[in-house]
């Protein structure tokens, strides 16, 4: 199977996104370090199983893997709570999540990418 060059970016860019060394999310996705860097680099094709283990260490769709396209999983999540506030609790609520992203990318010394 011929992969989109920019399918193992994309896996690279989620891993770093969130902080994960290739080590980590190898074992989270279960697979090994070496073939999560041939992933990355594009020299090996992968199975929908090991799709399936990558996407969920990432907390991403496959789709989202394959295509850059579709929601990442925890956008639905954090969606949902959204829409359980007030229309007027919202400014409040926006408020509270700029704060808390400012501390957590002031931790991690980079900046989260939106897709």
């Amino acid at each position: 199977m011929k992969l989109d060059k920019s399918i193992g970016e994309r896996i690279m860019i989620l891993r770093s996104e969130r902080g994960y060394t290739r080590k980590t999310l190898a074992e989270l996705a279960g697979i090994s370090s070496k073939f999560l860097y041939e992933i990355e680099t594009n020299k090996k094709g992968f199975s929908a199983y090991t799709l399936h283990g990558i996407a969920k260490a990432l907390e991403v769709s496959m789709d989202y893997i394959m295509t850059g396209k579709g929601a990442r999983v925890y956008d639905d999540v954090i969606f949902d709570i959204v829409y359980k506030f007030k229309p007027d609790d919202l400014e409040s609520v926006e408020k509270l999540l700029e704060a808390v992203y400012k501390i957590t990318a002031g931790q991690t010394g980079s900046r989260v990418v939106n897709p």
